[in-house]
């Protein structure tokens, strides 16, 4: 055994664990930073007036995602998941720190934060790829499920830190506050750039470039029962020989023809809604939000974000629980029928009564999140990962990320267009709507994933295609 193999044999399973999932940090804190800047930033560069570049500063992140996580996805099947993990920190530090230090141009300042953002968008689509990959190919198969709520719980514990790093920095003078706030997201990149250098690559990509010998020492500390590895490795080659035929014959038409376009669809579906519900907007714009309903300054109402961040903490814990009590459906509908309301509810009570006080929206808005945070927010990736037959699960996860990264980034792009425009409860009563027709997609078009094998869910889709 070499110095690397007795290194690594050290490491404990609940290291590799914890800073596996880590990169779910780094996704959340990008995505909640924002929320604190952007006040800071509208006031230094004066773009109060301007809603399409204050849209396309906030979304250029997820616009850049859209196309890191697919190229992430390819790469990392040729290089490894913790290589392309480690690539993506440093892509991550070097662009947070390029948008901390934008030069004050004028107009070509917005510019150039939206390219630079664009670019740190690659690392973040590339780490909501590859953090769940890394994570399901390490866990044992009893522990996936728990994991896939770790890894959310990370992803909204990275919000609700840059939320809390956004307010203890919004005294300092706005031009330094909104500097600070997207420089430091450099450090949690470094800190699992630092962890991950320490951690193993997975037995799957180790079985499939040919390195049993190594895949089998991995499994070993990371795996209790060590008489249970020989049977583990036999059935993670022979899963990777299936997956290779299947990538064989699959194309992207595969996708639609009469077996699995029910599946694909359902899958998609979901993912799409998840973000078309309006989510991001309150997570990217709540205390321009609050500014618009009560006339106090955005700058100064940055409590807000950290009770948002702290609900969806709550809602994530909430979720590790109950995940396997009751039916993924049961839990989507009643998600998006509150969600729903939620938006709906303020916009009626305005008409009814114009008086009204204007934090009944915010009210209602917390409620939206808290029922999100334990069912689209966790499910949809949870959903996603059952639907989708072998012979088709490459392509079509792909594609539902692909369209969860264009609803995040059209969100985030056309809402201060929208509330520039029209009222926010008007705004949010369409968001409502979406969220009401989610639940009509649910009803109608997907398949209970809960209990069944794959060959049950891949029998459905068999089924409704003969109808």
């Amino acid at each position: 055994m070499n110095v690397m193999a007795k290194a690594e044999k050290k490491i404990s399973s609940a290291f590799i664990y914890f800073f596996g999932s880590f990169g779910g940090i780094l996704f959340g804190y990008d995505i909640g930073v924002m929320t604190g800047a952007l006040p800071f930033l509208q006031a230094d560069w004066h773009l109060e007036n301007a809603a399409t570049l204050v849209g396309w500063i906030t979304s250029a992140v997820m616009f850049g995602a859209i196309f890191g996580g697919a190229l992430a996805g390819q790469l990392s099947d040729k290089f490894g998941r913790r290589k392309m993990i480690l690539m993506s920190a440093i892509v991550f530090m070097v662009f947070s720190v390029l948008s901390g230090v934008s030069p004050d141009m004028g107009e070509a300042s917005a510019y150039y934060l939206i390219i630079v953002r664009a670019l740190l968008g690659l690392a973040v689509g590339a780490a909501s790829a590859l953090v769940p990959a890394y994570m399901s190919e390490m866990a044992p198969a009893n522990a996936r499920g728990r994991l896939s709520g770790l890894n959310q719980t990370m992803i909204v514990s990275g919000m609700l830190l840059s939320y809390i790093v956004d307010f203890l920095l919004k005294d300092l003078p706005g031009e330094w506050a909104w500097r600070l706030m997207l420089g430091l997201a450099a450090v949690p990149a470094l800190i699992l750039f630092l962890g991950v250098l320490r951690l193993p690559e997975s037995p799957r990509f180790l079985i499939n470039h040919g390195d049993e010998a190594g895949a089998r020492q991995v499994l070993t500390y990371i795996r209790k029962d060590t008489s249970e590895i020989d049977q583990e490795l036999k059935s993670i080659k022979e899963t990777a020989a299936q997956e290779s035929q299947a990538n064989k014959k699959a194309s992207w038409s595969t996708l639609f023809n009469g077996k699995y376009r029910y599946l694909v669809i359902a899958g998609v579906g979901v993912a799409a809604f998840q973000q078309f519900q309006g989510a991001n907007a309150i997570f990217y714009y709540i205390p321009l939000i609050v500014e618009k309903a009560t006339g106090q300054a955005a700058a100064s109402n940055l409590m807000w974000p950290i009770i948002q961040g702290i609900i969806l903490v709550a809602g994530s814990l909430v979720y590790m629980w109950i995940a396997e009590k009751f039916n993924r459906r049961t839990l989507l509908m009643l998600g998006g029928t509150v969600m729903g309301l939620s938006f709906i509810l303020p916009a009626i009570l305005n008409w009814i009564m114009p008086n009204m006080n204007p934090m009944t929206i915010v009210v209602f808005l917390c409620i939206y999140v808290a029922f999100y945070s334990f069912t689209w927010a966790p499910l949809t990736w949870v959903l996603v990962g059952e639907i989708f037959p072998l012979a088709i699960r490459g392509r079509a996860s792909g594609l539902a990320s692909s369209f969860n990264w264009i609803g995040s980034w059209l969100v985030g792009l056309v809402f201060p267009i929208m509330t520039a425009s029209m009222s926010q409860e008007a705004v949010f009563a369409i968001f409502g709507v979406i969220c009401i027709l989610g639940v009509l997609f649910i009803k109608t078009r997907v398949p209970e994933t809960r209990g069944h094998t794959l060959e049950e869910i891949e029998a459905q889709g068999t089924k409704h295609a003969s109808k």
